[in-house]
């Protein structure tokens, strides 16, 4: 065999195994991450709210684990339903789960250990209420209108509000509010409990009708 038929042997054979080594890194797909899953009904806490519709909160049991099954277990019991947001303060959160109405009130379930963690109070934050010592948390928690980083790490924030927050901004406010907002029900979304019949919200500026008893009484 010639030399430049030689040469020419070689450099396709040399270019066939270039393309077969090659040939798998070029073609196999770029990697795609995967979909974020889903959050898992068995931690999302649904809240009835008197101001006329149904809020969803994803907890997060990953970052506070007692506190969420703390929240699940007084809703699956029917603790939350009625009580009112007895502390209301304008830009700043709604706070409730108190069976006295007066902040100072609990379960009969003993106090939490604090789960303190990174997570923002930002606007949608839910996060547990306590006293003056960390290990107090009990059954109240708040939600907040506006961001407050001040209570980072130092409340334990145990989910977000991922839908119906306008019913959370409709809450009457006060300390105590005159005429206070309440929960109708609480529920877990993975037990399918329906909503309440929400009573219509009055047109602005209308009159409450007199009735013919009134209209006698005159």
């Amino acid at each position: 065999m010639s030399v430049p038929k030689l040469l020419s042997t070689l450099a396709s054979l040399f270019l066939a195994i270039f393309a077969v080594v090659l040939t798998p890194a070029f073609a196999q797909a770029p990697a795609t991450a995967p979909a974020p899953a889903a959050p898992s009904p068995e931690s999302m806490l649904v809240l009835d709210l008197s101001t006329g519709g149904r809020v969803t909160i994803q907890m997060y049991p990953d970052v506070a684990p007692a506190h969420v099954e703390r929240i699940k277990t007084l809703a699956r019991q029917g603790f939350y339903n009625g009580l009112v947001f007895h502390r209301v303060i304008d830009g700043f959160m709604a706070q409730t789960g108190d069976p006295q109405g007066t902040g100072q009130g609990g379960s009969p379930l003993p106090d939490l250990k604090a789960e303190f963690s990174k997570i923002p109070h930002l606007r949608g934050t839910v996060s547990m209420a306590r006293t003056n010592e960390p290990d107090t948390a009990n059954s109240q928690f708040f939600i907040c209108f506006q961001p407050r980083f001040n209570l980072d790490n130092k409340y334990t924030v145990f989910g977000r509000v991922t839908s119906g927050m306008q019913f959370v901004d409709a809450i009457e406010r006060g300390e105590p509010p005159a005429a206070p907002s309440k929960i109708l029900q609480a529920s877990i979304a993975a037990d399918n409990v329906p909503p309440p019949v929400f009573a219509a919200p009055a047109p602005a500026g209308a009159e409450t009708p007199l009735t013919a008893q009134q209209l006698n009484s005159n």
